[in-house]
This record gives structure tokens, C-alpha cells and sequence, in this order.
């Protein structure tokens, strides 16, 4: 295809864009120097654009193959992680404490190589496609900041891509459904009465009701939703007390909450809190509930996703695959939210190194991406949005 050999050319230029991209890492919502170095390349290039706040960039680039006011979308993110790198690589981060650990700087790299091949092919497609470099996907804000800023408005199919450097290098995976789960964090404060250890009865103790309100937590998972329901409730942190011989007055429970479910994503914080008040007022305590529901389910719509597994038999064939959900969480899901109307899919692309041992999983000091992979992402971004084009003007 086309697009495949255009990807290739500019391979070279992909590669040492994104490498220097991952030596200068900025945290979500701070990446003001990848923002300018992003402008930098489109003025270069002449494709128009806007920044986005407070960091980000919407370009937009329209075919001349026909007049349409048909748009599709592309996503890449483009912030970093709070790591410190231990890869050892000539281009590893400068920034000390800060690693793209999660390949960020790879889709920023294919993302701008899609710029480049549509800008090649302009005559070739009908309609715009609109490049959304977007933020702080790590913490899960920057989907409804763009959205927020017009980068869904019109548009009639949606498609991210992610590294991964756990999945064979050149493959692309996704399926049908439910793709990552919904996030929520959550916070419960247990007052109680303190006193001395030997006297408990001149105390409220928060930590006995504590653990109470944590057993009784599971309670959900196990009797008040359906048992297909795929749903997670975790407790990370419990702190309690000051001395081992006094009585604790507080308790902080601290964890987070995973679901396929829009429903259950949305209503899980009001049987939380019931739960947690009531097993406190049995125990004498005052409970206060606080739940943040970071981000919904990222949930592929079956027409763009088999627009999608055609671009990729088109640019890598025989190279999809269909993966298992994963309880991991992907902001991606805030564009899948907007609209029924709005069609969106998200595929994962292998890039796994050749030596098993340097495998290593996202977010860790030491993961590494084989870069031949970024060709496959720079074709799949460029041939989709092609192709989904061509369907909205069908």
C-alpha cells in the first residue's frame, strides 16, 4: 500500500524525531516543550494548526480529492512519567526523574509521520483529518480537555493507537467491546476516639472499623452486582495510628475501582458509600466518602474497529490479532463517551524487543520499544483515517 511505502521513507526521520522526543520527558499537563517542538514541525511542513491549553496541539489536514465536510480523527498523547530511566539507551531521558515509560514519545512520533504521509496523499482523500496531540493521558484529564477544546466536534470516526512492548514487534491488536476499564480512586476517612491501648473501652477504635469497611468493600463484587459484571475493588493503602499502644481515632482507607460497566462506573460510588457509613455506624464511628471517577470504560464501536482490522490487513497483512480486555485503564475512553454518533476504535501495536529478557512491562524504569514497530503505527494512523474517510463520503 501507499501508505506503507510512504511510512517507510520517512522511517529515518520517525525514528529520530521520537528519539528526541524521549530524551526531553515532561509531566502531564507541563509538556510545553514538546508542545513548541510539535508547532515547530507542523510550521515546517505548513499544516495548520491550534494549541491547545493549557499544553497540546489540534492540527487539521483536508484532502483535495473532493469537497467534504466529513472528519476523522487521530490521537496521540504525548506526556510523560515520574520515572527515573534505567535503560541504558544513547537517547535516554535528560530530565532526571522523568521517563516516557509508557512509549508516549513513540505516538507523537507516528502520529506527526501520519502528518506527513496524508500531506503526500492529499489528493488522494476526501474530507479532513484531525491530528490531536493530546496531554496528560497519564492522569487521565486530557481526553475532556481536548474534547472540551473542539477535537470531537464533527467528527465521525475516532481512532488512537498505543505502543506496547509486551506484544509482538509489528502486530496490532484490539477487539470488540469493552477494550480497558473504567477508573475511579477512592478515599474513606474513619473518625473514631483515641485511648490507651490497655483501655479500649473509653475509645472508639477507627482501625477495627477500618478493616470492617474493607471486608464488608468486597461484599460488592461478590453479592450486589451480577457475577459477569467484570469488576475490581481494591484497597492499596490503610493507615491507622501513631503507637503501638494506643488506641487509633482515625483510620484512611485508600484504593481504586475497575469496570467494563458505564453503569456500574457511574453508580458504584453511592453503594460504596453506604456501605462504608453503615459497618462505621456499627462500629460508633463518623465515616466521610470521597470517589473520583477518573475516567469510563474505553469501549470500541464494531464499525470502526472493522474499519480499522482493514486498514491494518492493508499496511501489515496478517498481522491482526485480537487481545484479551485488560483492566488497565486508557483515556482514550473520554472521546468514546461523547456521541453514539461519533465512532471509535483504539488498537495496540506490538513492539517488542528481540531479547526476551529486556521485556519489560509499561511504566517500568527499563521498558524499551523496538523502534521498526513505529513504521506500522505511521501507516496504520495514516490508512485509516483514509479509509474512514472514504466510508463517511460513501
Amino acid at each position: 500500500m501507499k501508505t506503507r511505502e510512504l511510512a517507510h521513507a520517512i522511517a529515518d526521520e520517525t525514528i529520530a524525531y521520537r528519539r528526541i522526543v524521549h530524551q526531553d520527558p515532561e509531566p502531564s499537563l507541563q509538556e510545553f516543550r514538546t508542545t513548541d517542538r510539535i508547532c515547530a514541525e507542523l510550521d515546517k511542513l505548513g499544516v495548520s494548526y491550534r494549541r491547545t491549553e493549557p499544553t497540546g496541539v489540534i492540527a487539521e489536514l483536508k484532502g483535495t480529492k473532493a469537497e467534504s465536510d466529513k472528519i476523522v480523527m487521530l490521537r496521540g498523547d504525548i506526556d510523560a512519567l515520574e520515572v527515573e530511566e534505567k535503560t541504558g539507551l544513547p537517547f535516554a531521558s535528560k530530565n532526571p526523574g522523568m521517563m516516557h515509560a509508557c512509549g508516549h514519545d513513540t505516538h507523537n512520533a507516528m502520529l506527526l509521520g501520519a502528518v506527513k504521509v496524508l500531506q503526500k496523499m492529499q489528493n488522494e482523500f476526501a474530507g479532513t483529518v484531525r491530528f490531536v496531540f493530546q496531554p496528560a493521558e497519564e492522569v487521565c484529564r486530557g481526553a475532556h480537555l481536548m474534547v472540551e477544546q473542539g477535537a470531537m466536534d464533527g467528527v465521525g470516526y475516532a481512532y488512537g493507537i498505543h505502543i506496547f512492548g509486551s506484544l509482538p514487534c509489528g502486530y496490532v491488536a484490539s477487539m470488540p467491546g469493552a477494550a480497558f476499564a473504567a477508573a475511579s480512586r477512592y478515599w474513606i476517612r474513619v473518625s473514631g476516639k483515641s485511648s490507651h491501648g490497655s483501655d479500649p473501652a473509653h475509645g472508639v477504635d477507627a482501625a477495627v472499623a477500618g478493616c470492617a469497611i474493607v471486608t464488608a468493600l468486597q461484599t460488592l463484587v461478590s453479592r450486589e452486582y451480577e457475577p459477569t459484571d467484570a469488576l475490581v475493588v481494591t484497597v492499596g493503602q490503610i493507615h491507622s495510628g501513631t503507637r503501638f499502644n494506643i488506641i487509633p481515632g482515625y483510620c484512611e482507607i485508600e484504593g481504586t475501582v475497575r469496570t467494563y460497566s458505564r453503569e456500574i462506573h457511574e453508580n458504584l460510588d453511592k453503594s460504596m458509600t453506604r456501605i462504608a457509613k453503615a459497618v462505621g455506624e456499627a462500629y460508633r464511628c463518623e465515616v466521610e466518602v470521597e470517589y473520583d471517577k477518573i475516567t469510563g470504560p474505553c469501549i470500541n464501536d464494531a464499525e470502526a474497529l472493522e474499519i480499522g482490522k482493514g486498514a491494518v490487513e492493508k499496511v501489515a497483512p496478517g498481522m491482526y490479532m485480537t487481545a484479551a480486555p485488560t483492566m488497565g485503564s486508557e483515556d482514550f475512553a473520554g472521546y468514546t463517551e461523547v456521541s453514539p454518533d461519533q465512532k471509535c476504535a483504539f488498537f495496540m501495536l506490538g513492539a517488542a524487543v528481540d531479547d526476551p529478557s529486556q521485556i519489560y512491562s509499561q511504566h517500568h524504569e527499563k521498558v524499551m520499544f523496538k523502534e521498526d514497530a513505529m513504521e506500522t503505527g505511521v501507516a496504520l494512523y495514516a490508512q485509516v483515517a483514509i479509509d474512514a474517510l472514504e466510508k463517511l463520503n460513501s
